[in-house]
């Protein structure tokens, strides 16, 4: 027994009893779980390690590598001829933040319509009840970045970092960041040209400036009084600045801009045409999220768009993660596997740049994590980093492997998820109580 309710007064009064305060004391990840056998990967780079063994207690990695020692009374799980890897973290999403793309009642990435840009806060729209999270959490995509979506201004708002557990409460780090557009989306949104977007985006940071210089004197023509408190954290550099940009002269402007404010610690997304100033954001200590596979021209940003972007990025010492801006990122982040592979395949296309397998998963997983300032806590199994761990049943990179075991926190969760389900109900369909598609 739980609990003992007694009444009082007409009251009820709950009284816990051992149990229920052990039960408070131990939550489900408060456990010792072993993984042994398998191919370990760490994340950070490093090569795979045959027949190692990760141990998590209480959520968090104890240990990963060889000759770890399994804990007397730890569940064991064998990963005998599997992979073992961090959890997929997903460096640029809308994850949670929409159930059908043309339906608005079920989008909330974008509040044009609000009125306000940097003070919006996405934490409290990311729903994990959505069809999505289940979707990609079964294809070992544990951590993610959630970002609103453009609206009428620069700045978009404020995102998070999520996790896709099977739990009501997906949000780990609110206002992780504030998202802007630049280049030909920014230049919509403030006025119509470059030169516009350029000059508010500069007129919106000073003004947020001026705000914090005097607050009663603040003159509000370009942010109101809640946008402008929000963008404070951004100048004093507490909050990342991620900004979507995709031509390599809107990024230099930005550069020339971050001199002008150095404290701002800028990230750039998508970034198609990073390659061509490569050694200006190596120099600069800017940190991208880059689309893995545009190599067409789709705008006039991008002519310059090539699959060896993020590879000679790379090369040029620019710290680069893989992102999905704009490319099914509200629903496919299980696709980031796959655009790492496919850069690691490009290493034998001559001519061509691409990553090694290992540079390629510390690109979905540890990289994306260091880039927003999560590195001590998400994206590897270092000893220290909470249980994010997934089991595959061959290399995580190609098409045929399927995640076996997926856990968050240390928790193990369920591999199912409505699209399984729809396929198991059709996939032979026979006479029942189901309606005929076609009966008048």
């Amino acid at each position: 027994m739980i609990c003992l309710r007694k009444r009082f007064g007409g009251q009820a009064h709950l009284f816990l009893t051992a149990a229920a305060l052990v039960a408070i004391a131990n939550p489900a990840h408060a456990e010792t779980i072993a993984i042994t056998g398998g191919k370990v990967i760490i994340g950070d780079g490093s090569a795979p390690i045959d027949g190692g063994t990760v141990v998590i207690r209480d959520g968090t990695i104890v240990a990963a590598g060889s000759n770890v020692p399994v804990p007397a009374g730890a569940r064991t799980i064998d990963a005998s001829g599997k992979w073992v890897t961090p959890g997929i973290f997903a460096g640029f999403s809308r994850i949670g933040l929409v159930e059908v793309n043309a339906v608005d009642e079920t989008a909330d990435g974008s509040a044009n319509k609000s009125g306000f840009g940097a003070a919006l806060d996405i934490a409290p729209a990311i729903d994990p009840f959505r069809s999505p999270i289940a979707v990609n959490r079964t294809a070992g995509v544990t951590r993610a970045v959630v970002a609103p979506e453009g609206g009428s201004g620069i700045f978009a708002g404020q995102g998070a970092i999520a996790d896709l557990g099977a739990d009501s409460e997906p949000v780990n780090k609110a206002r992780a960041f504030q998202f802007a557009e630049f280049g030909e989306a920014g230049a919509d949104a403030s006025g119509g040209s470059r030169a516009s977007n350029h000059l508010h985006f500069r007129a919106m940071l000073r003004e947020a400036q001026d705000h914090a210089a005097n607050n009663d004197g603040f003159d509000d023509d370009l942010l109101k009084k809640e946008d402008a408190r929000a963008l404070q954290a951004v100048l004093r550099g507490e909050q990342r600045l991620l900004i979507h940009v995709e031509g390599a002269n809107d990024m230099l402007r930005l550069l020339d801009l971050k001199r002008e404010f150095p404290a701002i610690k800028m990230v750039f997304v998508g970034v198609s045409e990073g390659w061509r100033v490569a050694d200006k954001l190596a120099a600069a200590g800017v940190p991208v999220i880059a689309s893995a596979l545009n190599d067409l021209p789709a705008s006039f940003e991008m002519l310059a768009a090539t699959q060896s972007n993020i590879g000679r990025m790379k090369d040029a010492g620019v710290k680069v993660a893989i992102g999905m801006i704009n490319d099914r990122d509200t629903h496919q982040l299980r696709y980031t596997p796959q655009y790492a592979g496919n850069l690691v395949s490009l290493q034998k296309v001559p001519g061509a740049t691409g990553l090694s397998w290992d540079e390629a998963f510390a690109a979905i997983s540890s990289t994306p994590a260091d880039i927003m300032g999560v590195g001590d806590r998400y994206g590897s199994l270092k000893a220290g980093r909470v249980g994010d761990v997934v089991i595959w049943d061959g290399d995580p990179l190609e098409l045929y492997a399927a995640a076996t075991t997926v856990l968050i926190d240390g928790v193990e969760q369920p591999l199912g998820n409505r699209q399984d389900r729809l396929r198991d109900r059709y996939a032979n369909p026979v006479e029942g109580a189901l309606p005929k598609a076609y009966d008048r």
